[in-house]
């Protein structure tokens, strides 16, 4: 058994490409000089979030939309390197449509990728929804991914860790209250449900998690920052607060899940024939 060294980044992306890039090849450099060979970058790194969650339409024409096999992603691919790295960004399909995607990449290619299931507020007016959840195997362990707003819902996790995932990776754009905000994001209310969710889905799928997140302000909105590394047992190992920084830690992965399912192992223990909530399975 060997650790695994590896970060999660809060960090401010805009709409500029080429200053994106600039920014996640000088993250991806300093990881690589830390030894960090699992990398998670924001939601929208490559490219930027949306500027309002509001109704009212944007005032730009929003993220540029990159093919999943384009130049765009090859270029990550080739600064990632011999590092695993995760990034968000706003995917094209061949039919014209744009996802809320995130994609898991090495200096082989794209290992992974992920389309946003669970859209806030008014994101549907900029994305087309995902439809599903999977793992996926890679040089530092078998993977799942979501993005932002998914980790609200157990069952994102639960799917991801049912299909093997020993390392759940969260990309987000997630910022502080709409309303009523806290002058100070630490005692955010927004930011607490962040940081909540972050270690409820590690502890009751009994996985390792990294969460990476937008730092600074974008449009009206101001990220939380907070990336950090979660343990199977949900606790924190490192975290950069609401400011910007790269959130490291090392760990045997599959040790630390071997050890938190020796007594109370979550998925062992299921019992789904009693979940069913088909028409006629609930008493009323």
């Amino acid at each position: 058994m060997s650790a695994l060294r590896m970060a999660a980044v809060a960090a401010e992306f805009g709409r500029d490409l080429e200053e994106d890039f600039r920014i996640a090849g000088r993250l991806i450099e300093q990881a690589r000089e830390q030894d960090v060979r699992l990398l998670a970058l924001p939601e929208a790194c490559l490219g930027g979030y949306l500027l309002s969650l509001d109704d009212a339409a944007e005032l730009d024409e929003g993220p540029p939309a990159l093919a999943l096999d384009g130049s765009e992603i090859r270029r990550l691919a080739a600064l990632a390197g011999e590092m695993t790295v995760v990034a968000g960004y706003c995917e094209a399909d061949a039919d014209g449509r744009r996802y809320n995607s995130v994609v898991c990449v090495n200096g082989d290619g794209v290992l992974g990728n992920h389309r946003k299931v669970h859209q806030p507020l008014s994101e549907d007016a900029s994305y087309a929804s995902g439809d599903r959840f999977h793992a996926f195997d890679t040089p530092v362990g078998r993977i799942g991914m979501m993005i932002c707003y998914d980790k609200a819902f157990p069952e994102s996790a639960r799917a991801l860790a049912l299909d093997g995932a020993q390392i759940g990776v969260c990309v987000s754009a997630w910022p502080g209250a709409r309303t009523n905000a806290a002058a100070d994001l630490e005692k955010d209310r927004w930011k607490r449900r962040f940081d909540l969710f972050d270690r409820a889905r590690a502890l009751e799928n009994q996985i390792v998690w990294l969460s990476a997140n937008q730092a600074g302000t974008f449009g009206s909105l101001r990220f939380v920052g907070s990336a950090k590394v979660v343990d199977p047992g949900g606790e924190i190992l490192a975290d950069t607060g609401v400011a910007a920084g790269v959130a490291v830690a090392e760990l045997d992965v599959v040790q630390a899940l071997e050890t938190a399912r020796r007594s109370m192992g979550h998925l062992r223990d299921r019992r789904p024939e009693t979940y069913d909530l088909s028409p006629g399975a609930v008493s009323v």
